[in-house]
């Protein structure tokens, strides 16, 4: 899947606070892995998460080999949009 570096930090940005947490015990990984999913660079605490970013405008491309995150956050925001 492909996004824009943009994009991808709009949407962890739009996040409810805790949602990083939220997100990492669903689905069993570390809170770093999900930072690092959204543009952090802390790789000693995380994962390296399976993407590759291609410079251009926004931020460039992103190309995910799981979006696996990504779906989690977007449920979220939709979940809380539902509440409001």
């Amino acid at each position: 899947m492909n996004i824009t570096f943009s994009e991808l930090r709009q949407i962890k940005h739009s996040l409810p606070t805790g949602s990083v947490s939220a997100i990492a015990q669903e689905l069993g990984i570390d809170e770093q892995t999900v930072r690092n999913f959204f543009g952090a660079k802390k790789y000693e605490n995380g994962q390296i998460v399976g993407k590759h970013i291609q410079p251009g405008p926004d931020g460039g491309i992103v190309a995910l080999e799981d979006d696996t995150i990504l779906k989690v956050a977007r449920r979220i925001l939709t979940e809380t949009a539902s509440h409001v």
